[in-house]
């Protein structure tokens, strides 16, 4: 009913815009797939490093098996963690929200310690990197 109305101008131009939006699309997966096959192609001639960059198809093929690798319970891990880590967080940034509006004194001798804090980068507040890039039960 509505398109009857419309104007065969009008017409013509959707059909560009539509037509301009199906070739990005496919220009966008044609850059990606070159890409991917690029990758693979060098990764397999050894011109890029495999160990470093690895390869698609090993890419694809470690996501196949990850079901094998007990992949739930370790994302069951990391959620949890993240949300015990979450929920700390706000609940001590909460905390320490109240006694700094609640105390003038406490928020003016605080202030320059947490303009320095604000101002690092967030990995430079790490407690420790003792056990980056190790499981916590691997030998020591």
């Amino acid at each position: 009913m509505y398109e009857k109305n419309i104007s065969e101008d009008r017409k013509k131009y959707l059909r560009k815009i539509r037509k301009n939006k199906i070739s990005v699309i496919l220009t966008q997966i044609l850059i990606l797939l070159v890409f991917i096959i690029s990758w693979e192609i060098l990764a397999k001639q050894g011109i890029i490093d495999s160990f470093i960059t690895s390869s698609p198809s090993r890419i694809l093929n470690t996501f196949l098996n990850l079901s094998s690798n007990d992949l739930m319970h370790h994302l069951g891990v990391t959620l949890t963690e993240t949300l015990i880590g979450f929920v700390s967080g706000v609940a001590l940034g909460v905390i320490i929200a109240i006694l700094l509006w609640w105390s003038e004194f406490l928020a003016k001798v605080s202030e320059p310690y947490l303009v320095v804090l604000n101002s690092l980068p967030k990995v430079a507040l790490r407690a420790s990197y003792h056990h980056m890039g190790r499981s916590r039960n691997a030998e020591l």
